[in-house]
């Protein structure tokens, strides 16, 4: 590949740094604003001087940035945020957008790049489905929690779980009887939140249950693994891919975040914990 680079994404702009190999020219710059517009102008210019090779971070923003760099023919290489963390060392200087571009060309270029899979435009929409509807529980769950705190601080027997009209129904009945005003106006606009919530919520489980079904991957741990439902069966599959994506069950679990961390110094230290690294969904 005569060209290699690397691609710092940015809210505002995209960072970027790559070496001809071939001419030895080195250019840095940037693209500002950040966009599909500002990036496929940039890439219509680069991606007709021969092969080119671009590593990004799988950070916030990758998507559209892979989907531009594959349109305009130049391979993209997504890597693992913390495996390229972990590849750079101490940090030993301020970490800014040309650091990381170089950083990130340099581990291309040595072929120690900790690249993850770039999953198809089916799997992301299917993602895309899963993050929201895990944002819609815990906004019903935080919400159901506020119920909760307001009759507990007025000492007001508690409302139920919240889950039906019914419970819902006696909280608004409950929360005249044995609240204030106020506390009745904090129980009345959280119950309206939780209705407009679970509608959303149904409209997504919906949609989830019928991606479920349509997806091969999905329906086989659904029918093979005891109490994994179709929901939890599609955030695995659109997360773990297939079975020969990891080549053991450990690189799995640490990519899920769910192995067991040790920071310790000298002989003290706390215990082991998660180290929640990777997709919150599909822990």
């Amino acid at each position: 590949m005569p060209i290699v680079g690397g691609l710092d994404i940015r809210r505002k702009q995209i960072t970027f740094g790559y070496l001809d190999s071939e001419t030895g020219e080195a250019r840095r710059g940037q693209v500002a604003p950040a966009g599909r517009a500002h990036l496929r102008s940039w890439l219509a210019r680069l991606a007709g001087r021969g092969d080119v090779a671009l590593a990004l971070e799988g950070c916030a923003g990758w998507r559209y940035v892979a989907e531009e760099l594959a349109a305009a023919g130049v391979e993209p290489h997504v890597a693992e945020p913390a495996g390229t963390a972990f590849a750079r060392g101490r940090k030993r200087h301020a970490k800014t957008g040309k650091t990381d571009s170089r950083h990130l060309r340099e581990l291309l270029a040595e072929g120690r790049l900790p690249e993850c899979w770039i999953p198809p435009a089916r799997i992301l929409e299917c993602r895309a489905l899963l993050e929201a509807y895990h944002d819609l529980q815990a906004g019903h769950t935080a919400w159901v929690q506020r119920v909760h705190a307001v009759f507990s601080h007025q000492g007001a027997p508690a409302p139920g779980a919240l889950r039906t009209g019914r419970d819902t129904g006696a909280a608004r009945a409950a929360a005249g009887c044995h609240l204030s005003s106020a506390g009745q106006l904090q129980v009345a606009t959280a119950l309206d939140v939780l209705a407009a919530l679970e509608e959303r919520l149904d409209v997504l489980r919906h949609q989830l249950l019928h991606a479920a079904r349509s997806l091969t991957g999905a329906k086989v741990p659904a029918s093979r693994l005891y109490g994994v439902g179709p929901v939890a069966a599609l955030a695995m599959t659109c997360w773990l891919g297939g079975a020969g994506r990891f080549s053991s069950s450990r690189k799995a679990v640490r990519f899920a975040g769910l192995d067991v961390t040790v920071w310790s110094s000298d002989r003290k230290g706390p215990p082991g914990r998660l180290s929640r690294q990777g997709p919150a969904v599909l822990r």
